[in-house]
């Protein structure tokens, strides 16, 4: 695929960081950009933003997340990219494949799936391939009850991706949605043409995704495009096990910020957690209060990878304020 040149996107590799605006990051955002910000620079790569609005958007949350990052003391090269600006980039990508025979309309709705794929034999959350074989006819019947989603036709029962953490990690690769039946790109394609896009080569994020890296990595060679290294890091969790989430309580800088905690407080914390290293001041030894000093004593060999479980989000930043 011919990826015209991004602006910012000299020879160099990126890092990123790409959140959805649907809301203020929570401290497992948090953490996760300072992983992502603290691999690419550990490793001189740039590092990018884009903000990913192909679903729901909550005003302001766009600029809010940037406003919180940056007070945190990350940096990025360039504008932040965003995707409901790229449809026609989307729309090459999904061209090319028709043009391999690897796209097909579905029909389906998430109900028929869900019971598809819930029957004896049915792999759980996996596209069964229902509408893979229509006829003409049959296509035609079905598009005058609802429109039509695009998807791949897979061509690989499974791909494998080298991870920094996991090493070498095989998941299955099924007919995955491109395009939804609104007309927008689909997750799955969108991140993989914009990674090329600008020049990213290191993902870093939550561990929940995994599983989701073969099927993009697969889409990415269909495509033509590099495939990008890979680390999975661990995830925050509520006191229940779950990933953490705004309706566990004060776990935004702004909701901290109120209870009269410092940014310094969290990003302490938050280096803590990982766990890094004290680092050396006039003053003794601290943690890590900046981005930067983060950076200092990051090493990426030395993190914890179990994840950070918080009981009581507010009880647990408290602390680092005594």
């Amino acid at each position: 695929m011919n990826i015209p040149a991004h602006p910012q996107n000299p020879a160099l590799g990126a890092g990123r960081y790409a959140p959805s605006p649907s809301g203020d990051l929570h401290l497992g955002n948090l953490r996760t950009a300072l992983f992502a910000w603290l691999f690419a620079r550990s490793t001189n790569r740039r590092f990018v933003m884009r903000i990913e609005d192909l679903d729901r958007v909550r005003e302001g949350s766009a600029e809010r997340q940037l406003e919180d990052l940056a007070s945190l003391g990350l940096d990025w090269d360039g504008e932040p990219l965003v995707q409901s600006r790229r449809t026609e980039a989307y729309e090459d990508a999904v061209a090319q494949l028709k043009a391999q025979d690897l796209v097909y309309e579905c029909f389906c709705t998430r109900r028929e799936i869900q019971q598809a794929s819930s029957a004896p034999h049915g792999a759980p959350g996996a596209y069964p391939g229902t509408c893979r074989q229509l006829s003409a006819a049959e296509r035609a019947a079905r598009a005058a009850e609802r429109p039509a989603a695009l998807r791949l036709r897979a061509e690989a029962s499974s791909w494998t991706v080298n991870d920094y953490y996991a090493g070498e990690y095989s998941a299955p690769v099924d007919d995955v949605v491109l395009v939804r039946n609104d007309g927008r790109a689909a997750y799955n394609l969108a991140v993989v043409v914009d990674d090329a896009f600008q020049g990213v080569d290191q993902v870093v994020r939550g561990d929940d995704l995994l599983s989701s890296a073969p099927r993009q990595a697969y889409l990415a060679e269909l495509l033509g495009l590099t495939i990008p290294d890979y680390a999975h890091v661990p995830l925050v969790l509520n006191g229940e096990g779950a990933r953490l989430a705004k309706r566990d309580g004060a776990v935004t800088l702004e909701q901290w910020r109120d209870a009269g905690l410092s940014v310094t407080d969290v990003v302490r914390r938050i280096a803590a957690s990982m766990p890094l290293p004290p680092v050396s001041s006039p003053s003794g030894h601290h943690m890590p209060k900046t981005a930067e000093q983060m950076l200092d004593v990051f090493d990426p060999d030395a993190i914890s990878l179990e994840p950070w479980t918080i009981l009581d989000p507010s009880s647990e930043l408290a602390r680092v304020s005594h």
